[in-house]
């Protein structure tokens, strides 16, 4: 009898491990999809002069961060960028790569230090925004 009970419990821990070890080889299988996603962002120059004055929504989405935002151009000019959405793990300070974009009038500024990714992501978010002014 004690035998078949410490044999129950022999497989209920097997199975909790196990079921565990699957479960992290998940999340790091999500986790090096989301880098990679990140890694393969590229910026594209957007001659902003050329654009039609309006307010054109753009994203991008790269599972752990996502951003969505509302950009207005007016008389060849980035006036505003609303941010709609922004999902991101430690990335809040990434938000500050807005004003860069608006006071240099281009996409690829550089990253918030600290937050990368989130800066990435928001960059290609506005870039999105601006190719859609093309369309």
């Amino acid at each position: 009898m004690k035998r078949s009970v410490n044999k129950t419990v022999i497989c209920i821990i097997a199975a909790v491990i196990w079921v565990g070890l699957l479960c992290l080889a998940i999340y790091l299988k999500s986790v090096f999809d989301y880098k990679q996603a990140v890694n393969e962002i590229t910026m594209e120059d957007v001659c902003i002069s050329d654009l039609p004055d309006g307010v054109y929504l753009g994203g991008c989405d790269v599972d752990f961060i996502r951003a969505k935002v509302e950009v207005t151009v007016y008389g060849g000019r980035i006036t505003e960028i609303k941010i709609l959405e922004h999902k991101n793990e430690r990335g809040q300070a990434a938000e500050a790569v807005i004003d860069q974009i608006i006071s240099k009038q281009k996409v690829d500024v550089d990253a918030v230090s600290g937050a990368t990714n989130s800066s990435m992501v928001l960059k290609k978010a506005v870039e999105s925004a601006l190719r859609a002014a093309l369309n």
